[in-house]
C-alpha cells in the first residue's frame, strides 16, 4: 500500500528562475517527478513522444478537451496545450510526487478542479534583481522590458492565490524549502489519515 503522490503547481513572473529551481529540484530529488504536457504543435529534434510533451493532432486534443481529460489547458501562437489529467491521476495513485510549472492562468484553472494540489509562487529577491535576470539574456528591446516588468507586477500581485511562496535567491535554500513543504504536506493529517488508519486496519 503507497500513500497517494503530492501534485505541486509552481509558478511566478518570468525571470524568477523557475526553471532552473525545477532542474535543481529534480536533480536532488528523486521523489518528485515533472508532469508532461500534451500538445498540438509538431515536435521539435530531439523531442520524444511522451518524455518531452504527449504530441496530439488538433482533432485529437479538442476530442479530449470536450470530455474534460485536461486539468488546464490554453492556446498560444494557434497551438494547443493542456495537462493530461489522466497521466497526472495515474503518477499520484502510484505515490509519486508531480511537480507543474505553468502560468497563473493554468494554476487557477488546476486549482478549481483538483482541491488537493499544492500551489508554489516563486519571487526574485527584488524587482531590480528581476530586471538584471532578464537584462542578462539579452533578447528584450527597452519596450519589451518594461511590458516584463510591468507583467511581473500584476503576477505578483497574485501571490494571494497560493499556498506558499519560495525566495529564489540562493538555489539550495530555494530547493530545500520546497522539499520540506513536499515532507510536510504529505504528514498532515488532513492528507495522510486515510493511508494510516488502512495500514493499522482501524476502521472509520
Amino acid at each position: 500500500m503507497k500513500q497517494k503522490g503530492l501534485l505541486m503547481v509552481i509558478s511566478g513572473p518570468s525571470g524568477t528562475g523557475k526553471g532552473t529551481l525545477v532542474k535543481h529540484l529534480l536533480k536532488r530529488n528523486n521523489k518528485i517527478q515533472l508532469s508532461v504536457s500534451a500538445t498540438t504543435r509538431k515536435p521539435r529534434p530531439g523531442e520524444v513522444d511522451g518524455v518531452n510533451y504527449f504530441f496530439l493532432n488538433k482533432n485529437e486534443f479538442e476530442e479530449k478537451l470536450t470530455h474534460g481529460e485536461f486539468l488546464e489547458h490554453a492556446e498560444v501562437y494557434g497551438n494547443y496545450y493542456g495537462t493530461p489529467k489522466a497521466f497526472v491521476e495515474n503518477q499520484l495513485n502510484r505515490g509519486h510526487n508531480v511537480l507543474l510549472e505553468i502560468d497563473i492562468v493554468g494554476a487557477m484553472q488546476i486549482r478549481k478542479k483538483f482541491k488537493e494540489a499544492v500551489f508554489l509562487f516563486i519571487i526574485p529577491p527584488s524587482l531590480e534583481e528581476l530586471q538584471r535576470r532578464i537584462e542578462n539574456r539579452g533578447t528584450e528591446t527597452p519596450e519589451q522590458m518594461t511590458k516584463r516588468m510591468d507583467s511581473a507586477l500584476e503576477e505578483i500581485r497574485e501571490l494571494e492565490q497560493y499556498d506558499y511562496v519560495i525566495l529564489n535567491d540562493d538555489i539550495d535554500k530555494a530547493t530545500g524549502l520546497i522539499e520540506s513543504i513536499v515532507k510536510a504536506e504529505l504528514a498532515s493529517v488532513e492528507r495522510s489519515q486515510h493511508y494510516w488508519l488502512d495500514l493499522f486496519g482501524v476502521r472509520r
